[in-house]
């Protein structure tokens, strides 16, 4: 008999509070009866088919468990205890079912059962499973034959599905523009919709925000009505309460829903990226079932972000699955080890690892052996460059001083910076071998024009290679016209170039009445000789050939080389990232230019006349993209027809040198409205006032080569749109739709990284390098791979290993950014990851300055986010590997005593710091009376 119920206080060992009645629940989910469990497992034993030793031996232990009423987890013995089994299909009944995106769900169920079927081989090998017990899950045959009818709900209509489609609905829709703060351009924007008798939905966030918007509006001469529910104006403007993450537009329904998180600007502060890149691992691109990999536990996957309260105190952990069911909470002050997995992307089978296993650690261990001799070949190479010596040009002279003072436009401080790193490489002795990255349209001809010049400058020659013959010719009349009255000699050398006039050429360059060179790969033939080159710039260096760049170096290794690219190709991009080549990176865009709008959508002829008018309105002009020369003139033919007020031109590789130029006049010119074009136009066309561009049959591109073909538009202040259309009923492969997906979410200024390494991520690690070595990046991830290479290669050049032994926090302090704060998971993963980096101070204003801009004034929570990062990237630095806290007391754990540390704490807490040498030594901090434990982490940071 219960005489009563009460709450029990551990600390205080004293009884709290009565209570009427408790609840108890099961102790583990399978309920079962020990006696019919151990005569069923007996009865398994005497038969004894596939029972190995191992296997007898554990179920034998736990028969005498069960006998002797020893409690233990049953789970492995679930076909023993129930007949049939259910699932969680067996109790939704008649449930509707959505499959989202098929795809990525076949990739999961396949990798899914590559890690069953190891786990099984594992258990059965350790005795915890035999033949009989094995089967736990349904398999994804059996899985499929349980969901009767699904919606399945698809980005792109797929050339195979696992659930068999009756029919397809298919339907297009745009994602709304983002309109940084240009009310100018989102006006222009509503009214192009209200004209054509459409509606526009305007989510304005919270009330004060809508009635503003609303009055602004209707000063712009937009008539909108402001409504405090959800109920909006047919054929009008409504502005409303609330927001979502991102806008839509319906053309078929003339809709468009516009947030206020894409009307707002974001006056996002400029950051530099670091010179080895490494930024380009960002995890704001994290979607939840990512694979991630973790510098001391291996491959997972991304299950999102859990906050965690106790005690009064909240904090963020990004939780990581691993194998066999393990979970990881990382806190967020440590995401700077976890990087986005990419690597095995051809069969999409990924081997997760186990946590507290030894299997990471191996494998870490073998890739770092296998990268050794790569080291040394790059090393090798790297010395044998720095050996050799080319020639240093002089200081910059007046006449430098002269031709960079006429360039038109503000520089950039990414181009200034970049000019000045180039520079600094040319005065040395040492050849010059920089990669120049930079996004389409972001200025990196001027920094290579200005280069040239001071090569030039100096009595050598400058060569000019590039991949294609337009691109050759607008490079050749951007720099005649920058050159301008200059006393420089520009020649160009293409397939367009006469044999007669090419003969001069050559014999002028060898003669040196020629100060610059800009041609194909007619450049790199044996005849042409040069008296006195000094540079080499390769423009666009991912179209060129292994071969033709070795060549290169062949025929010019004293002279200083400069490789310009908006994609580099992931070979490039390892050399840059490993250190192994210099790289400088322009980031930042002209002040005045907006991203282009992009769009990917199956082929509708009303939704692309829409779009030529809506250009032709404004006064614009068109790049209409059909890639077959064959029918380009019945397509262009097609888009007069519809549009009979629109002049159209034609541009293709078989046109003669004269067709080209005059099409090209007349484009310039404004007397061509809609250019229907072949790839043609990818590289070097620059025409400002053309900002729409329209691509057939997309699908059939490379993501690198779309990127390319989107910076042919939004040139200029304008918003510019770009249409990707793939051919109506076509079934996309699942590489086809991933390239898609990609164009469309990469649509920021600086993409052009995340686009190469997208580009790898879909092709898988085979793509860059040999056979030998890309099963090693494929074991540990593109991240973790560069890492080990970039050991091995300070290990080959004799620097000592970094002790970078991570410092774990664990304070009574809240830190992490509220929903309110930060609303969207990419955001908010984007600025854990920045703060995860904090290492100094100046790092940590700069993090607070970009909040204040970007989301407002930081919250508590934030700032001890803040203050935890950074004193745990301080005390990793002073040796301290982990800090621990009571109510009163700061514990930092350490393995040996460092004397400055010591003398900079006592310095500063006085009789506050002792040095406690119970198991292992340790400082120890008392709080002040009525100081809070968020107080004393700014404190000891700023102290550290």
């Amino acid at each position: 008999e219960i005489d009563n119920i009460s709450y029990f206080d551990t600390e205080t060992q004293r009884r709290t509070e009565n209570t009427e009645s408790i609840e108890i629940t099961p102790a583990c989910e399978v309920l079962f009866n020990p006696e019919e469990l151990s005569e069923k497992l007996n009865n398994y034993l005497k038969q004894g088919k596939g029972i190995t030793e191992k296997q007898r031996e554990v179920i034998l232990r736990d028969i005498e468990a069960l006998n002797g009423g020893v409690q233990f987890s049953p789970d492995r013995y679930i076909p023993f205890i129930f007949e049939g089994g259910e699932t969680v299909l067996d109790y939704v009944g008649d449930a509707l079912f959505v499959v989202s995106e098929s795809g990525n769900i076949a990739e999961r169920f396949k990798s899914t059962e590559i890690q069953q079927a190891a786990d099984i081989e594992n258990y059965l090998s350790e005795g915890f499973l035999t033949p009989a017990t094995v089967k736990l899950w349904l398999d994804k045959t059996e899985f499929l034959s349980l969901v009767p009818q699904a919606v399945v709900m698809e980005n792109f209509p797929r050339n195979s599905y696992e659930l068999k489609p009756r029919e397809l609905i298919n339907f297009n829709y745009k994602r709304s523009s983002a309109w940084g703060g240009d009310i100018n351009v989102l006006s222009e924007d509503i009214a192009y919709i209200r004209e054509s008798g459409g509606s526009v939905v305007i989510l304005a966030g919270e009330m004060r925000a809508a009635q503003v918007l609303s009055a602004e509006l209707n000063e712009k001469g937009i008539p909108c009505v402001y409504s405090g529910n959800s109920d909006f104006v047919p054929r009008g403007v409504t502005v409303a309460l609330g927001g979502l993450s991102a806008g839509f537009e319906i053309p078929s329904q003339k809709f468009m829903l516009v947030t206020h998180r894409h009307i707002l600007s974001e006056n996002r502060k400029r950051r530099k990226r670091p010179k080895n890149g490494q930024e380009i691992g960002s995890l704001d691109e994290l979607r939840r079932g990512d694979y991630v990999v973790h510098e001391s536990h291996g491959i997972g996957v991304f299950d999102g972000i859990k906050r965690i309260k106790n005690g009064g105190i909240t904090k963020d952990y990004i939780k990581i699955n691993y194998a066999g069911s393990d979970i990881l909470y990382v806190p967020v002050t440590q995401l700077d080890l976890v990087s986005k997995y990419i690597g095995a992307a051809e069969n999409g089978g990924i081997r997760l690892n186990r946590l507290g296993g030894s299997d990471w650690q191996k494998t870490r261990k073998r890739v770092k052996a296998a990268v050794r001799d790569m080291a040394k070949q790059l090393t090798a190479l790297y010395a044998k460059r720095m050996s050799v010596k080319g020639y240093a040009f002089s200081p910059d002279t007046d006449l430098q001083s002269d031709f960079e003072r006429r360039f038109e436009y503000d520089e950039t401080e990414d181009q200034l910076r970049c000019i000045n790193e180039i520079k600094h490489d040319m005065e040395r002795e040492v050849p010059m071998d920089r990669l120049l990255c930079g996004d389409v349209g972001f200025g990196k001809t001027e920094v290579a024009l200005r280069a040239a010049f001071k090569c030039i400058s100096e009595g050598k020659q400058c060569a000019l290679l590039v991949p294609t013959t337009i691109l050759a010719m607008q490079h050749y009349n951007t720099a005649v016209r920058r050159f301008g009255d200059m006393p420089v000699t520009v020649a160009l050398l293409n397939r367009f170039v006469t044999p007669k006039e090419q003969s001069r050429i050559i014999t002028d360059l060898k003669c040196g009445r020629l100060d610059m060179i800009i041609g194909t790969h007619r450049l790199i033939s044996k005849d042409v000789e040069f008296k006195n080159i000094g540079l080499v710039i390769i423009d666009e260096e991912q179209r060129f050939g292994v071969a033709q760049k070795e060549r290169l170096k062949e025929l010019y290794p004293f002279v200083d080389i400069l490789t310009l690219s908006a994609t580099p190709i992931p070979r490039t991009l390892n050399m840059a990232m490993s250190g192994l080549r210099d790289m400088s990176s322009i980031d930042e865009a002209p002040g005045d230019r907006h991203p282009v709008q992009t769009y990917v959508l199956e082929y509708n002829k009303g939704v692309i006349t829409d779009a030529i008018n809506k250009e032709i309105r404004r006064g614009g002009q068109v790049y209409y993209l059909h890639n077959r020369i064959e029918t380009i003139e019945r397509c262009a033919a097609d888009i007069a027809a519809r549009l009979p007020d629109v002049s159209v031109g034609i541009a293709h590789g078989r046109m003669s040198e004269d067709e080209l130029s005059s099409v090209w006049r007349r484009l310039v010119e404004h007397e061509i409205d809609v250019l229907v074009c072949t790839t043609i136009i990818e590289t070097g066309v620059d025409v400002p006032n053309a900002n729409t561009l329209i691509i057939e049959e997309a699908d059939k591109m490379g993501l690198a080569q779309l990127h390319q073909l989107r910076g042919r538009v939004g040139r200029s202040p304008r918003r510019a749109y770009a249409y990707f259309c793939f051919r109506r009923d076509r079934q996309l492969s699942e590489v086809a739709s991933k390239r898609l997906e990609a164009i469309r979410e990469f649509t920021e200024f600086g993409s052009g990284f995340k686009i190469a390494l997208r580009d790898l991520e879909i092709r898988g690690a085979g793509s860059i390098l040999g056979g030998d070595q890309h099963g090693n990046m494929e074991s540990v991830g593109y991240d973790m791979y560069l890492k080990l290479l970039s050991e091995a290669v300070n290990e080959e050049n004799g620097k000592p290993p970094e002790d970078d032994i991570p410092c774990t926090v664990d304070l009574n302090v809240s830190a992490f950014i509220p929903e309110s704060y930060i609303e969207t998971l990419p955001a908010r993963l984007g600025i854990y990851k920045r703060i995860a980096a904090v290492k100094n101070d100046d790092d940590a204003s700069d993090v607070i300055d970009e909040l204040c801009d970007r989301f407002g004034e930081p919250p508590a929570a934030v700032m001890g986010l803040i203050d935890i990062a950074l004193l745990r990237n301080k005390a990793a630095a002073a040796k301290i590997a982990e800090i621990t806290g009571t109510e009163k007391t700061a514990v930092l754990h350490i393995n040996s005593i460092q004397s400055e540390v010591v003398k900079k704490l006592s310095e500063h807490f006085g009789s506050r710091f002792s040095i406690s040498a119970m198991d292992k030594p340790a400082y120890v901090i008392r709080l002040k009376e009525g100081q809070k434990m968020s107080d004393l982490t700014e404190e000891l940071a700023n102290t550290l």
